[in-house]
């Protein structure tokens, strides 16, 4: 997936760990990701946070994708920050699941945003071998 995964790339993401139901990725916020007040732009800490839901909720082997999102930014971070986003699966109960991110400044481990996500999965695999069937 990350092969794909152009604006991940892009933006510098490194995936830090990646377990079922679990992904943790990390960013570098640029001079370029920050608004005019000198702070992280909104949509560059919802970005690193889907990304790492994503990652999370394609771990069981069908494609998934987000059916709903809500963030919470709790602390300004600026450009320099290297930011870590760690995504769990709260819950999956058919094709739909529920996972939280804690996007957090390394190395104080200050919380920076918390997001929600709901995932649904569809038929197609993410892999070439078979996908776990949604249950």
């Amino acid at each position: 997936m990350y092969a794909d995964d152009k604006v991940a790339q892009d933006l510098g993401m490194e995936i830090s760990e990646i377990a079922p139901g679990r992904a943790v990725l990390r960013m570098t916020l640029s001079p370029a990701m920050v608004n005019g007040h000198g702070i992280a732009h909104g949509g560059y800490l919802f970005l690193l946070a889907d990304s790492a839901f994503a990652y999370a909720c394609n771990t069981h082997g069908a494609v998934t994708v987000a059916a709903s999102a809500d963030v919470v930014f709790v602390a300004p971070a600026r450009a320099g920050d290297v930011l870590e986003a760690t995504a769990v699966e709260r819950t999956r109960y058919g094709r739909s699941g529920v996972y939280d991110v804690t996007v957090r400044r390394v190395p104080d481990g200050d919380v920076i945003a918390e997001f929600r996500g709901g995932s649904r999965s569809r038929k197609e695999s993410v892999l070439d071998e078979a996908a776990e069937p949604p249950r």
